[in-house]
């Protein structure tokens, strides 16, 4: 941010009293704009035993397989996020069950939320955003072929749960070393 939203003045990166990280201030009217994580919601899709997933239909991974989900909007709680983001990324209605992961991913800002969920109907199909969308067997999930890590870790939390059948709220943070050796 170069320019303060509240006035347009200049801002400066800057330390504020009482804060321990850089923000953008203005000197001109004080805004402090904090710069904060954005939330994913998303679900992990059931139907008659079968899981539900989209191959993207657009960047990134473009092509690869995922959970729906996408950035949660103003004026929606999580779970309505994660529901939204479904139908629009299967044309699918679905009811939550339970908050089941939360990924925190550091280094780009977001923190990913699924929750365990159920399709009302088998009525899914392709969208804007997903090229394909199907139902898989747990055993035939496409490991190789999972677009983002966050989508991979909580699918292998899901495994380890639906073996018991109890389903528990699984928290983890997905650390990526951007240092080249």
């Amino acid at each position: 941010m170069r320019y303060c939203p509240q006035c347009g003045h200049a801002v400066n990166m800057i330390i504020p009293a009482d804060d321990n990280r850089v923000r953008a201030v203005c000197p001109h009217c004080e805004h402090i704009d904090y710069d904060n994580p954005r939330l994913i919601t998303g679900t992990i899709p059931m139907y008659q035993g079968k899981l539900l997933l989209c191959r993207r239909n657009i960047e990134p991974r473009l092509g690869y397989w995922t959970l729906p989900a996408g950035f949660m909007e103003n004026q929606e709680t999580t779970s309505e996020g994660a529901l939204r983001e479904t139908l629009e990324e299967s044309g699918s209605q679905a009811i939550c069950r339970q908050a089941f992961s939360m990924i925190s991913i550091p280094h780009i800002n977001q923190i990913h939320l699924f929750y365990l969920a159920d399709l009302l109907k088998d009525d899914f199909h392709a969208t804007s955003e997903s090229s394909e969308v199907a139902l898989f067997e747990l055993s035939d999930i496409p490991w190789d072929e999972l677009a983002f890590s966050s989508v991979t870790r909580t699918l292998e939390l899901f495994i380890e749960d639906h073996k018991t059948g109890h389903y528990s709220f699984h928290e983890d943070t997905l650390i990526i070393n951007t240092l080249s050796e």
